[in-house]
């Protein structure tokens, strides 16, 4: 076998090895935790609803009206939101 043949079977098996070695395995890091079959979420992306920029939730600033939370990206929105919700809606 010339030696060009042998290179190209060596690149073939290490190829063919890594993918049926890493089939086992959960190849994102982010979902990994120390239980089997159960991945974790890191923390949930809520829509401003002034500006409509997603905002992580443990970040976004609150405010609960009538049973319903608001999340929003900085207190400018959130200030924006209230003038305008203090607005009753005027029918003509």
């Amino acid at each position: 076998m010339s030696p060009i043949r042998l290179l190209v079977l060596a690149v073939l098996f290490y190829i063919a090895w890594r993918l049926l070695r890493g089939l086992g395995k959960d190849s994102n890091p982010v979902c990994r935790t120390g239980k089997q079959g159960e991945s974790k979420v890191q923390d949930v992306l809520v829509e401003d609803p002034v500006c409509h920029t997603l905002v992580p939730k443990h970040q976004a600033l609150q405010l609960r009206r009538r049973g319903v939370t608001y999340y929003f990206c900085c207190e400018k929105c959130l200030r924006a939101f209230e003038r305008n919700s203090d607005r009753k809606p005027s029918h003509g």
